[in-house]
């Protein structure tokens, strides 16, 4: 990264240009994901808003974490996804109750903490220019380095909490077919009550 001598917002290259209209498209596939009621749709946007991350890192040299991105987010991540949606026999059409009820909750949250990454971004790089002319930056070897080197700890607690959301989502997914299969057993156990009791009816 070089300091900014010449270089000013008001004459944009055209790498910058391309950031910002590939950074406005993510963020409208990003809202429409977080927005449809269509959970194939929602999956189908992901992988638009993913895949824009991926030219983002692109633009800005980064090439090794751009491809990361595509090969473990799109081919991985959203592929699990949507076998998930078909395995569950989730519904095709508009889903009413995917809705919780609670969006102006989640719109705050999502604001304060988009304002707080902003702020976090500009106060650490508020001077700093990346060079695109020059070597790449985000190539393996960089990357490897500087994850490896400097922030080992947060990528091992990354990896924890991963684990954890798996473990939580196995747990959760199988007290659910748990009673379900309850409630299946206890159904014709009803019905049969339901039956005797018409029986004792119809011969008094």
């Amino acid at each position: 990264m070089t300091l900014a001598a010449s270089h000013g917002f008001l004459s944009p290259t055209g790498v910058e240009i391309a950031f910002l209209l590939v950074g406005l498209a993510t963020f409208g596939a990003a809202l429409v994901t977080v927005t449809t009621r269509q959970l194939v749709h929602a999956a189908l946007w992901l992988v638009v808003t993913l895949g824009g991350l991926a030219v983002e890192y692109l633009l800005l040299t980064a090439e090794f974490i751009a491809w990361v991105q595509v090969l473990i987010y799109v081919g991985s991540v959203v592929v699990l996804l949507l076998f998930g949606l078909m395995l569950t026999k989730a519904p095709i059409g508009r889903s009413p109750d995917a809705d919780s009820g609670n969006r102006w909750a989640a719109l705050t949250v999502a604001l304060a903490a988009a304002a707080t990454l902003v702020w976090v971004v500009v106060d650490a790089f508020r001077t700093t220019w990346i060079d695109l002319d020059g070597p790449a930056e985000g190539s393996t070897k960089a990357t490897g380095e500087s994850l490896f080197q400097n922030w080992v700890l947060p990528f091992e607690a990354l990896s924890v909490l991963l684990l954890a959301a798996l473990v939580g989502a196995i747990v959760l997914s199988r007290k659910a077919r748990a009673d379900a299969d309850e409630a299946d057993r206890a159904r014709p156990n009803a019905g049969k009550a339901d039956t005797d009791q018409a029986d004792k009816e119809g011969a008094r």
